[in-house]
């Protein structure tokens, strides 16, 4: 079930348990004992264990990276569709020069703040200081 805790700039990372606090120390935990056991036990079933385990450890990394990336661009898709139809004429036709991470960033800004962040951005404002003057946050329960 997503957590439904109001999101603020504060509190809008995602941890996911399961990745961050059991899978990630299990990979660091494992290539420590395979570093240890090839210092201790040297030979090639010891070096091959390092490289299985940073093999493992990049399949970890990897899929996660691979999800972000598959959902910035649903994001960036959805804002882009979003901003089309509440900006006004003379910023909408600047909606191509957002790049992702500006999308990404204004995808927490509610429908009326949108105009003012989209110039924000337009202007060069960081996309933390973007996040920061969103007053409304729009919650986004549904990231990986």
């Amino acid at each position: 079930m997503a957590d439904t805790t109001p999101q603020i700039h504060a509190n809008h990372t995602r941890w996911d348990p399961r990745f961050h606090f059991f899978l990630i120390p299990v990979v660091f935990i494992t290539f420590g004992f395979a570093i240890w056991n090839l210092i201790h036990a040297p030979g090639i079933v010891s070096a091959w264990l390092v490289v299985v385990v940073i093999g493992w450890g990049m399949t970890a990394f990897l899929a996660r990276i691979y999800a972000l990336k598959a959902q910035d661009r649903v994001i960036r898709l959805e804002e882009r569709l979003r901003l089309a139809v509440v900006l006004p004429e003379p910023v909408r036709s600047r909606i191509g020069e957002l790049t992702e991470s500006q999308l990404v960033a204004l995808r927490f800004a509610p429908d009326n703040e949108l105009p003012a962040l989209v110039q924000k951005a337009l202007a060069g404002e960081s996309n933390a200081e973007l996040k920061k003057a969103i007053v409304n946050w729009r919650p986004d329960y549904h990231r990986v």
